[in-house]
């Protein structure tokens, strides 16, 4: 099972398509599904189906140890890694909520790494990833979104995060929530 905890945009899929639609025609872009941009608060991997279980039990206390409860989480900007000179990744920022998403993430990471995970090789923005560059054709074009466009995507209530299964195919990833926790 290929699994990552995270905290998902319900509800705001209408306005990521409208932050997309000047990328769409982009060389070398390929948008995300707006019914799947999520904030990753820990990439899980490929994992035995027999570890399951301890890991919803390790999640379980991570969400009750970081002392979050139920937040709002205001989306918008837009931004890329590893930078605007060398584009892999489009994402559009978190503009408030950020501090308890971190606090979500810092306790995931102890838990999970008390299971045997990797530690994240990279420090924790939150954001939602909208884009991946596969080649620099259409470069100027994001990068002139980058520059000129501040959009807001909109506000949404986190009281939940997700466990959840990525099953790639040709047509790009299906996504199966595996367990809710929540705050």
């Amino acid at each position: 099972m290929r699994l990552f905890v995270s905290v998902g945009l319900d509800g705001l899929e209408e306005a990521i398509a409208t932050v997309q639609d000047p990328l769409t025609d982009a060389g070398g872009i390929r948008l995300t599904d707006p019914d799947h941009v999520h904030v990753t608060l820990k990439f899980l991997g490929e994992i035995d189906g027999s570890r399951v279980s301890d890991l919803v039990d390790a999640l379980e206390t991570a969400v009750g140890e970081s002392d979050v409860d139920p937040f709002t989480t205001e989306f918008g900007g837009l931004g890329a890694f590893p930078s605007a000179e060398y584009i892999r990744v489009v994402w559009v920022g978190v503009r408030t909520g950020g501090d308890d998403l971190t606090q979500l993430h810092e306790a995931i990471e102890r838990k999970t790494v008390d299971l045997g995970f990797d530690p994240a090789d990279h420090a924790f923005t939150p954001h939602a990833t909208i884009a991946r560059m596969d080649h620099a054709g259409g470069k100027e074009r994001v990068q002139r979104a980058l520059r000129e466009t501040d959009p807001t995507v909109g506000t949404r209530e986190v009281d939940s995060i997700r466990l959840t299964e990525s099953v790639l195919t040709d047509d790009g990833p299906e996504y199966t929530t595996v367990e809710r926790f929540e705050l």
